[in-house]
């Protein structure tokens, strides 16, 4: 959801959606495809993937959605320190992963989502 939400508010960005317990290949959650689609987001074509060393090194800027996230990230590549933000680090909270619960959790995880979308939109568009 984070990823097409960010892809929608910054179309030019390369905005790459990973995981540290990916299920790699699995398609995106039925109540997360079904939100977004309400929000005219079309986030069907998401498939899961590990983060890979690679992208982590390359990447400007890596949001994750919890402090143990990021922790985790900045352990396993040190090289990312510094560009390793919570999505809802500006307002200080974390997204609680939604995973194999019910609608009203992915609506909660959306709105939270949104609100760090909203917050981090206009910083990265003023380094660009």
């Amino acid at each position: 959801m984070a990823q097409g939400l960010l892809k929608q508010a910054l179309p030019d960005a390369n905005v790459i959606s990973a995981g540290l317990g990916a299920l790699t290949g699995h398609p995106a959650d039925a109540h997360a495809i079904e939100l977004m689609r309400e929000l005219g987001v079309d986030i069907t074509g998401h498939h899961a993937q590990q983060l890979s060393r690679a992208t982590a090194i390359s990447a400007d800027l890596i949001l994750v959605m919890d402090n143990a996230q990021r922790q985790e990230i900045q352990r396993l590549h040190p090289a990312t320190t510094g560009r390793v933000f919570r999505m809802g680090e500006l307002a200080k909270f974390d997204v609680p992963d939604p995973y194999r619960k019910a609608r009203p959790a992915f609506e909660n995880v959306l709105q939270l989502i949104q609100r760090g979308v909203e917050a981090w939109v206009p910083r990265i568009q003023a380094l660009r």
